[in-house]
């Protein structure tokens, strides 16, 4: 298995975010030898990758030479921003090349407390079209290919922020999920993917317009302390008082929790070798004396549907409102065959789709009730493990690009319809020697539980990764 990695002797090193901030505090080096460092890594690996969708290394290099500090614990380390996101000066294209690339003129509301905290962007990464697949191969614009083998898929939507950070290009970098696009990434790659609590963090003016919020902003890090770095720090910038605070969190909980495990997804059970290495992470957390109780799949069957069809109802309105959105060069003749199903999709189905928005904005109640019995339930991310470059073509048949794509992320979507908070960590390996994740979920507002419990499963189990 040929690996992709660009760690190296360099100012980055082998580390993460929080160890670059501390190396900076200590003059062991200096914001322009890190983004030099994460510019020469990314020009590396890229070629075989194919993660970088916009490069701005001379912005990253002017805001490196600052004369004064932008301020913000991250000031100085150097990251990349997902390709859905506005930010000025950035051309914004959502993963399709179905219209012209224009520089953007304003930071959007997420961007601009993203770099509050110091961040020093050099670009933006690769995403399947719109975010609609779980893995990123464009007709035109190529595969976003795994670090830990590049035959296999890198997972999406936040397919470049996950192989870049896995790969070592740099140590954090931002993702958002609307349907497991954070935790899917991290699955795929190895590394901590948590989806905030809905409201937690700001979202763009066009996201916010959605008649369900399902998408939230995060990270893909390497390490746990990263993740709860990030949240810490746009907590300051942006708090949300309608939510219970995150605070500091830096060590292992205490608590000894509830937790439930479960290896149904809303469509299929996991495949018997994912289902294994979740009941062996079960039986960890057994060890470390939570009390596990294995349950069945509480999800109706309609969720399925439903999420499927809020989805195509998505993809309708950027199919129909394109040149609104985009300009008059957008065509749609360009856009794959993904998005072109979910469109006639919901064209069909239109008379549905007030009902089935109404049913996923219950479905809140699904996980309120489960969070009376328990604290955290455990799922595998994801229902199988990696498939290679070419199983989620968005070239292929609908039907079977929408089959093949539901039972493989058949876990991750609840989580986007409730606002619940959730974590993908890489505790366990496949039979091929991929990274495969464990998803943790709780309540709304309870990011700082699953920070706890993730801090002592990094501990009882240190994560692999591709450091030379």
């Amino acid at each position: 298995m040929t690996r992709v990695s660009a760690f190296t002797d360099d100012a980055l090193g082998d580390l993460d975010a929080v160890g670059v901030v501390d190396a900076l505090a200590a003059r062991r080096v200096s914001k322009a030898e890190l983004v030099e460092a994460a510019i020469a890594r990314t020009e590396r690996v890229n070629p075989e990758l194919n993660g970088l969708a916009h490069e701005a290394y001379d912005r990253s290099r002017r805001r490196a030479a600052a004369p004064r500090p932008y301020g913000g614990y991250f000031d100085g380390v150097p990251t990349y921003i997902k390709d859905n996101v506005a930010v000025a000066g950035m051309p914004l294209m959502q993963g399709t090349d179905a219209w012209e690339p224009r520089p953007g003129t304003a930071d959007g509301d997420f961007a601009r407390d993203f770099l509050a905290t110091g961040v020093v962007p050099l670009g933006r990464t690769r995403m399947s079209e719109f975010g609609f697949s779980g893995s990123a191969e464009h007709p035109r614009l190529g595969s976003v290919r795994n670090p830990w083998n590049p035959e296999y898929t890198a997972g999406a939507s936040s397919s470049g922020s996950g192989a870049f950070v896995a790969a070592g290009v740099v140590p954090i970098a931002h993702a958002n999920d609307g349907g497991g696009s954070i935790r899917i990434p991290a699955a795929c790659n190895g590394l901590v993917g948590l989806k905030p609590s809905r409201g937690r963090l700001p979202l763009d003016r066009e996201t916010r317009a959605m008649p369900l919020h399902i998408v939230a902003n995060g990270v893909v890090s390497r390490s746990v302390r990263d993740t709860a770095a990030f949240l810490r720090e746009m907590e300051r910038v942006t708090p949300n008082p309608k939510l219970p605070p995150i605070g500091d969190v830096r060590s292992p909980s205490d608590a000894r929790l509830r937790i439930a495990v479960c290896t149904q997804s809303i469509t299929r059970d996991a495949s018997p070798e994912v289902t294994e290495l979740t009941l062996k992470t079960a039986a960890l957390l057994e060890e470390l004396g939570h009390h596990v109780t294995t349950i069945s799949n509480p999800v109706p069957a309609h969720f399925k549907d439903d999420f499927l069809l809020y989805w195509a109802f998505l993809a309708m309105a950027i199919v129909r409102g394109g040149r609104r959105m985009f300009g008059p060069s957008f065509d749609r003749s360009k856009l794959d065959n993904l998005t072109l199903g979910l469109d006639r999709a919901a064209a069909r189905n239109l008379h549905r789709v007030p009902a089935a928005i109404a049913r996923l904005a219950r479905s809140r109640r699904i996980t309120a009730a489960l969070g009376r019995q328990y604290d955290v339930v455990l799922n595998p991310t994801l229902a199988e493990t990696t498939p290679r470059i070419g199983h989620l073509d968005p070239t292929g048949d609908y039907e079977q690009i929408m089959d093949r794509l539901i039972a493989w992320v058949g876990f991750t979507p609840l989580q986007n319809a409730t606002g619940d908070p959730a974590i993908s960590l890489p505790l366990a390996r496949s039979a091929d020697g991929l990274p495969v994740g464990m998803m943790f979920a709780t309540t709304v507002g309870h990011e700082a539980r699953l920070l706890g419990l993730a801090y002592e499963l990094e501990d009882a189990a240190p994560f692999a990764s591709l450091r030379a």
